[in-house]
């Protein structure tokens, strides 16, 4: 994308990146798996990725249906995000990303959608689901792919109360929160997986999911000012 190569770090513990850094490479950039703490400075932006839950005591609830918490995990992405933001640095979270966003603004999360719910949004049998959004025609969605279209979907939890100075971009049909973007900072996120709907693992039944991951390496090109 430019003639000096994005550096963006991906921020895990132990869950495999072969898919987001097969993304970011098809895209130009170079994708730095990380799993302690590290300078911002040397990065041009965060991708926050899926993953298991986040512990709910992080959002003052008791546990009700999360999943596979990692504590440390949950210490090491909450303290770097906190750099980021504090950096005005660019940060994309992807469906675990996009609910640890929300919450550091102070949102919550829904730990279970439920049984009919889950049905349209939860992995099945190592297979994502698809689904419809509806997005705003003039967030950062609307302008890629349009008031309307197909994403993936592998998760049980959503976003309940919304963190302060999020903007609602997409919900799907049954009204679960699908993409995030920041007021006034460099942030956005998905509850999908746009690194699994593009280049090697492009689908006919979605949207081409390179196209939100090229607008955040965009972003980050100048330093996440519009």
């Amino acid at each position: 994308m430019t003639e000096k190569a994005l550096k963006i770090a991906v921020l895990v513990r132990t869950m495999p990146t072969a898919n987001y850094e097969n993304a970011l490479r098809g895209l130009g950039a170079v994708p730095v798996v990380l799993r302690e703490r590290f300078d911002p400075e040397e990065y041009d932006g965060l991708l926050l990725p899926g993953g298991d839950d986040v512990d709910p005591a992080r959002f003052g609830q008791e546990n009700c249906g999360s999943e596979g918490i990692d504590q440390e995990l949950d210490a090491l992405q909450f303290g770097m995000l906190d750099r980021f933001i504090q950096r005005k640095k660019p940060v994309f979270g992807i469906c675990r990303g996009h609910q640890v966003l929300n919450i550091y603004f102070g949102g919550d999360l829904i730990q279970d959608l439920g049984e009919e719910k889950n049905l349209r949004h939860r992995r099945w049998n190592g297979q994502d689901r698809v689904h419809e959004t509806d997005t705003e025609a003039d967030s950062w969605l609307g302008h890629l792919y349009g008031e309307r279209y197909a994403v993936n979907s592998a998760h049980h939890q959503a976003l309940g109360r919304i963190g302060e100075g999020l903007r609602v971009s997409s919900r799907s049909g049954d009204g679960v929160v699908e993409a995030l973007e920041h007021e006034m900072l460099p942030v956005w996120s998905v509850q999908w997986h746009p690194e699994r709907m593009c280049f090697a693992n492009a689908r006919t039944d979605t949207v081409d999911g390179s196209l939100a991951l090229r607008y955040f390496l965009q972003q980050c090109e100048k330093g996440g000012l519009e």
